[in-house]
């Protein structure tokens, strides 16, 4: 093993030993209403929790959360771009991964169109109510309307309300340029991390255009090494399509471009520094907007429980 490797689980042992001769130290949720505690494992390292963009894809955080729960584990913070902000933000304000399935479930129902189909069946989605069409805006959809909804789950409006610290992943549209938020007004930064270019609008804050977060920074584990002593990083992009000879559609090429940023972006980061845990559910044949396909992408995710559960407890013993 590598000196600096080596390293690194004597300070995890050392780091778990010094917690343990603390009373009353502990990492477990602490409301029986929201997450479960695990009264086996009551002191760990800090672990730190990077959800990556996706869209629709994002929804496989939420088998992530839900083996957490199982595991009595509460991460020491979480970091997340895009939709990984959506559902870390859920998370952070005290609901379980269970409930927030029950939440997005909520926004479902049968169908089989996705979104930009839809856009104008309002039939087919719920949620189609909380879109708004803007096409002089700098995006087709208004996203105000699904963030008024979030707020009617998320236990809180400020992040100073979480009860984990979270930090949302944007980009500064003209300036180029990541922008972490990670105080003041909760909702306003979920939806400019969730503002996909060309398809939401994009946000002004504090003399900032803000637009979707996985255009600089699509698994953002790097913003919690320094705080973490165990880092997890969610790479929800996906598979590459089986396709590779058709030509693909507006949406399609819009969004395959984006993703192709997403995964040089990724592959640059983690020859520089790797997390910990890097989980990448085999998903495929789930677009962006594929919101209807909630089960299949659960179903897809499911393997990545043992291999959390495997490596996790492997640096907590």
């Amino acid at each position: 093993m590598p000196e600096e490797k080596l390293g690194r689980r004597k300070f995890l042992s050392g780091l778990a030993a010094a917690a343990a001769a603390l009373p009353g130290l502990t990492t477990m949720a602490s409301t029986p209403e929201s997450r479960p505690s695990s009264p086996s494992r009551k002191h760990t390292p800090r672990i730190g929790l990077a959800l990556g963009a996706g869209g629709a894809k994002g929804l496989a955080h939420i088998v992530i959360l839900e083996t957490l729960d199982e595991m009595g584990v509460q991460p020491h913070s979480i970091s997340g771009s895009s939709m990984g902000a959506i559902i870390g933000a859920l998370y952070a304000s005290g609901l379980s991964g269970k409930a927030i399935r029950q939440f997005i479930g909520n926004l479902v129902v049968a169908g089989n169109e996705t979104l930009p189909e839809a856009l104008f069946r309002k039939d087919l989605l719920k949620w189609i109510d909380f879109i708004d069409p803007e096409l002089g805006s700098g995006g087709l959809i208004d996203g105000e309307h699904f963030i008024r909804y979030l707020h009617t789950a998320i236990r809180g409006s400020d992040f100073g309300d979480l009860k984990i610290p979270l930090k949302v992943v944007t980009a500064d549209f003209w300036k180029r340029e990541q922008v972490v938020i990670e105080s003041g007004q909760l909702l306003p930064a979920l939806k400019a991390s969730m503002a996909i270019p060309g398809l939401f609008v994009p946000v002004t804050m504090d003399g900032r255009v803000l637009v979707d977060g996985g255009t600089v920074n699509p698994v953002p584990y790097d913003l919690l090494i320094d705080d973490c002593d165990i880092t997890i990083a969610v790479d929800v992009i996906g598979s590459s399509p089986d396709e590779t000879q058709t030509v693909p559609s507006f949406f399609d090429a819009i969004f395959s471009s984006v993703h192709i940023m997403q995964q040089t972006i990724l592959n640059e980061k983690m020859k520089q520094h790797p997390p910990d845990i890097y989980l990448k559910p085999p998903i495929a044949g789930v677009r962006v907007l594929d919101f209807i396909d909630a089960d299949q992408v659960y179903r897809q995710t499911a393997p990545v429980r043992v291999q959390l559960k495997r490596e996790l407890e492997k640096l907590l013993s």
